[in-house]
């Protein structure tokens, strides 16, 4: 008997700038060897799948993401405009999306136009006729595109044909009927828009609510829709020539995701974007079931955000394969010319949970670059833990450890630094120093086939300062705190090792 191919749809929700954490899901739903039929794209989603439609990779589409300045979203409109600032149509104009993001990106209408094998539907809404458009890719054009993503205050609508287009995300932030209509088994959907208890004050604050509850709510009036079909399947009908369910799988964030603004200003970057959504969509594969996810609201909520820190920093030092011994695969590794580098981006959700685990444990996404292997090896999970104790009271762990895949295998990067009480000259080479073993395997308990010594130089380490900031402060002083704290436990653990012992 011939089993024919599962029909699969995959949907690219709005989130703005954010978006770029799709483009992580996408590569790691492209390693696990998932094919569609069918992409739908609506707000910030249009801009993932106009690069898929323009034949990019998914690691293409994740290096151009990564080297984009965001900043070139905004761009100013004529002067005149701004002379008339209680009449503005928006705060912005769409020059620097045209001339710069697209660009970069490798959004090429005309490829898009003629992409074969996936077809294409972007979502875009018509405000005059106040409804949301559902566009074939053979028949989208670069104002279409733009119009899009132009959401309200921050961009003018583009006229068409007699008509305003804007983004269609008052409406829907995503599309699944779309994906039922064209016949699709299983539905999968790429979610980056919040979906938290917690009502926040402030104009922007409530904005954002503004468009994650149309967001969620018409994504949750196609889940009842489908709900509707599958109870019809169930009980024997064949719906629209459907004889099974349809199936849903979703891939979301555990935390909200930063907002455009921390994107826009530096506390948040794509590369790490890229790498969260990468780890969530490896998770999800990792645990998911054949029948999929209920389709219920719960399947967007996410962690209430509470009080936390984080920050970024980058790790390099000589490292050799074949050797067990860091200092020695560190030596080999610099006569060779062979450096590894850890791109690690750490966030502590809660600073007080954090405070009072014994292990202080935190959470880590990043990359690994490494010239026999490759660059941008995106970590599938980690582990992160700051002055963990050990069985010797004389010696705490800063714990950094990054689970990848290479070339079909399966291999776990753990790296430590040994703070222990020495000298107070020691300090400096204690807390930059990560001692570091390759293991073949899901986790360390595998061989060692790689070892080697990672550092942070000064000039890193104040980058990595540069980069800590406050998660969910709410207020400057809130976030001030939060810092603080942080940097007091910080400055207390070091002193109780090297000066007051």
């Amino acid at each position: 008997m011939i089993s024919l191919p599962v029909k699969r749809s995959l949907i690219l929700a709005g989130g703005g700038m954010r978006v770029a954490y799709q483009a992580g899901v996408i590569r790691a739903l492209n390693e696990a060897g998932l094919e569609f039929g069918h992409a739908d794209g609506t707000s910030g989603g249009i801009i993932n799948l106009a690069m898929m439609l323009s034949g990019l990779s998914p690691a293409e589409m994740c290096d151009r993401w990564r080297t984009l300045d965001v900043r070139q979203f905004g761009a100013a409109m004529p002067l005149k405009n701004y002379l008339k600032a209680p009449h503005l149509p928006a705060l912005g104009g769409a020059g620097g999306i045209i001339n710069h993001v697209f660009p970069h990106l490798g959004i090429d209408v005309a490829k898009i136009r003629s992409a074969d094998g996936m077809q294409g539907t972007f979502n875009v809404c018509n405000y005059t006729r106040k409804v949301s458009e559902v566009i074939p890719h053979p028949l989208i054009d670069l104002n279409l595109l733009v119009a899009g993503i132009s959401l309200p205050i921050f961009m003018p609508p583009v006229a068409k044909n007699g008509s305003l287009y804007l983004d269609s995300v008052w409406i829907r932030d995503a599309n699944l009927m779309e994906a039922v209509r064209r016949g699709a088994q299983e539905i999968w959907v790429v979610w980056c828009i919040g979906n938290t208890d917690v009502y926040r004050a402030g104009p922007f604050n409530q904005y954002v609510h503004m468009i994650e509850l149309s967001a969620n709510g018409a994504l949750f009036a196609d889940f009842e829709r489908i709900n509707e079909i599958n109870a019809r399947i169930l009980r024997g009908e064949a719906v629209g020539g459907r004889t099974q369910p349809i199936r849903l799988h979703l891939v979301r964030p555990d935390h909200p995701l930063p907002l455009d603004p921390d994107f826009y200003t530096g506390r948040i970057d794509a590369a790490t974007l890229i790498d969260m959504g990468y780890a969530d969509a490896k998770t999800y594969l990792a645990a998911m079931k054949p029948e999929g996810l209920p389709f219920e609201p719960e399947v967007t909520h996410m962690q209430n955000p509470t009080l936390g820190v984080a920050f970024r920093e980058v790790m390099a030092g000589g490292f050799a394969l074949g050797e067990t011994d860091p200092a020695a695969g560190a030596a080999k590794g610099r006569r060779d010319g062979n450096l590894l580098a850890m791109h690690a981006a750490i966030s502590i959700q809660d600073i007080e949970a954090f405070l009072a685990d014994p292990s202080h444990p935190g959470q880590i996404n990043g990359s690994i670059d490494f010239p026999p292997f490759g660059s941008n090896l995106l970590a599938k999970r980690g582990v992160f833990n700051l002055f963990c104790p050990t069985g010797d009271p004389k010696l705490k762990l800063m714990v950094y450890e990054m689970a990848f895949e290479h070339e079909g295998k399966d291999y776990y990067l753990a790296g430590k630094k040994e703070v222990r009480q020495h000298s107070f000259f020691h300090l400096w080479h204690d807390t930059t120093t990560l001692l570091t073993r390759l293991h073949l395997g899901v986790d360390k308990s595998g061989p060692v086939v790689g070892a080697g010594i990672l550092t942070l130089g000064p000039v890193d380490l104040l980058k990595m300062m540069w980069t800590m900031h406050a998660l969910n402060a709410g207020s400057v002083s809130r976030g001030i705190g939060a810092i603080a704290n942080f940097g007091r436990f910080f400055t207390v653990e070091l002193w109780k090792t090297y000066v007051w012992r």
